[in-house]
């Protein structure tokens, strides 16, 4: 690798703005913030609804009973 053109990988903690926690990682920047993490993200949390839009076909077979 050359020297001087990489930037300098460091730990940061990256926090998380809609629950607070905090965790650590590496990166180029010096300061990380998220919206959504593991903790509070519906699909990890667990919390996840699956909603599902009835298709033509069902709606075709809901109508007439087939």
């Amino acid at each position: 690798m050359k020297k001087k053109i990489h930037p300098d990988y460091q730990k940061v903690v990256v926090k998380c703005t809609t629950c607070g926690s905090e965790f650590e990682t590496g990166s180029v920047l010096k300061t990380l913030k998220v919206d959504t993490c593991s903790h509070c993200h519906p699909f990890f949390t667990g919390k996840q609804r699956f909603t599902q839009a009835d298709g033509r076909v069902d709606k075709f077979n809901k109508k007439y009973g087939l």
